[in-house]
């Protein structure tokens, strides 16, 4: 089966608790601090495999949880780290923030496309930190750790589009899979009525020096762009190949088509779609050749594809794209022009890719990383009204969810940790004003203003909200 399209739910692992202890060993009466640190949880990662050909292991499994860190311990022993869950999707594979509830998909997180390129999708939460860091000149035996961070959780959308040099595309029936098994070893069903091929197909082919990648389109109709037949499944699939191999029956099939008729109502369809679609190099195959009786119509498609090529040179008839441009006639049958069409398309391929210049691989862990960090910084404060103030923003929920509210020494230095981050100057520059109430996840607090200067340090960004 084969599944272009998937959301799944993703839950990286929980971090694990701080320990609270202290030495105790004959002899050494004042040990001091030797709590652990809690472990990071394991994160949820998606890696691109080329042994994978679909999404069909997520048709069925929506959720994906990673394994959690586990608690410090005493003598200063930390909790193991969780062990990441590494999900493996197909070449090509898009993935993008998804929203469950409206099911809209947001920001594109990354596109892999090459052998072995990974992301993050959810980071795994950070180990709380053991009693043995809290210790200052004035707090010599702290009795207090940090608790683990619960770890991201999204749902997010993946996508994958064939990863094809080139891509056959056409009317229903119009010989394209016949075409593909004799260019290649691909066995597509072939049968005599339409839409027989339902999901596209990849063939590998080789030509003297150069071998190229070759997909089968399912057949589009007068209003694909518009969705029509499915046609944005299968358009999607032609948004990545450098050549679109546009064949046309010259029978008619059984309906008695115009040929040139057909020919432009899927250049329409591409142009509709997408305009960049339209002016990608096409190299254009008259199929069937072997019916006699259709010399007529191979050369008005001759002609129409000469006046394409002239529009795409913006009118200059004696441009190289122009004098380049003909028809191939082929029969997919007897296999009649076969060879030179493969070893056109395989120098057309080659040298498209070749004139794109390697940009390699946009480094999107880096890029989303990046992207996570910064929105985690940022907060806001909204003004309720009436005194009451709501802070919002992932650093300092964290702050909040690490604390142990069952230990007085650990709630100071939560006080002290968001004094440091700019929460209680932000608070005043918003307007709160000493007795106001300040509410954080459920939590609630009063405000104490303080005298503030212009030396306090840099703070994160704020997004002010009244």
């Amino acid at each position: 089966m084969f599944t272009d399209q998937s959301h799944i739910y993703v839950k990286a692992g929980d971090g694990g608790a701080g320990c609270m202890s202290f030495r105790r060993e004959a002899h050494v009466p004042k040990g001091g601090p030797d709590g652990g640190d809690g472990g990071k949880g394991g994160d949820v990662v998606l890696v691109a495999d080329r042994a994978v050909s679909s999404l069909i292991d997520y048709r069925f499994k929506h959720h994906f949880k990673a394994e959690r860190g586990t608690h410090g311990k005493g003598s200063k022993m930390n909790g193991a780290d969780g062990e990441d869950l590494v999900l493996k999707v197909p070449l090509g594979t898009i993935v993008r923030e998804y929203d469950e509830t409206t099911k809209q998909a947001g920001n594109m997180i990354a596109d892999l496309t090459e052998h072995g390129e990974r992301i993050v999708v959810a980071e795994g939460g950070h180990g709380g930190l053991g009693n043995t860091h809290f210790v200052t000149p004035t707090r010599r035996a702290p009795a207090f750790a940090e608790l683990g961070e619960p770890a991201e959780e999204r749902w997010i959308e993946l996508e994958m589009k064939l990863m094809a040099d080139a891509a056959l595309v056409g009317m229903p029936s119009a010989g394209k899979s016949s075409i593909i098994a004799k260019m290649s070893a691909a066995r597509p069903k072939i049968a005599d009525y339409p839409f027989t091929t339902l999901v596209p197909n990849l063939g590998m082919v080789r030509s003297d020096d150069y071998s190229f990648v070759v997909a089968d389109v399912p057949g589009l109709i007068e209003g694909a762009a518009s969705g029509k037949g499915l046609g944005h499944e299968f358009l999607k699939h032609i948004e990545r190949t450098a050549l679109i191999i546009h064949v046309v029956d010259m029978t008619g099939s059984y309906e008695q088509r115009d040929p040139v008729e057909d020919y432009k109502i899927i250049n329409n369809e591409l142009k509709l779609y997408a305009e960049e679609l339209y002016e990608r190099p096409q190299i254009v195959v008259a199929n069937k050749i072997d019916v006699r009786g259709h010399e007529d119509d191979i050369k008005r498609l001759e002609e129409q594809v000469r006046l394409d090529a002239i529009e795409r040179a913006g009118g200059d008839e004696f441009a190289d794209s122009v004098q380049a441009a003909k028809v191939f006639k082929v029969s997919a049958l007897t296999g009649e022009g076969i060879p030179s069409l493969i070893a056109a398309v395989a120098q057309k391929v080659h040298e498209l890719r070749s004139a794109v210049p390697d940009n390699a691989n946009v480094q999107y862990e880096q890029v989303w990383e990046h992207k996570r960090h910064e929105r985690n910084q940022r907060y806001h404060i909204d003004n309720l009204g009436g005194g009451v103030f709501r802070v919002e923003g992932k650093t300092v929920e964290r702050v909040i969810i690490q604390t142990d509210w069952d230990n007085d020494e650990a709630i100071i230095h939560m006080q002290h940790r968001l004094h440091r981050m700019g929460v209680d100057k932000a608070l005043h520059d918003t307007g709160a004003r000493t007795g106001d109430e300040i509410r954080i996840l459920g939590r609630s607090f009063e405000y104490q203003s303080t005298e503030w200067s212009d030396d306090d340090g840099e703070l994160p960004e704020v997004e002010w909200v009244d």
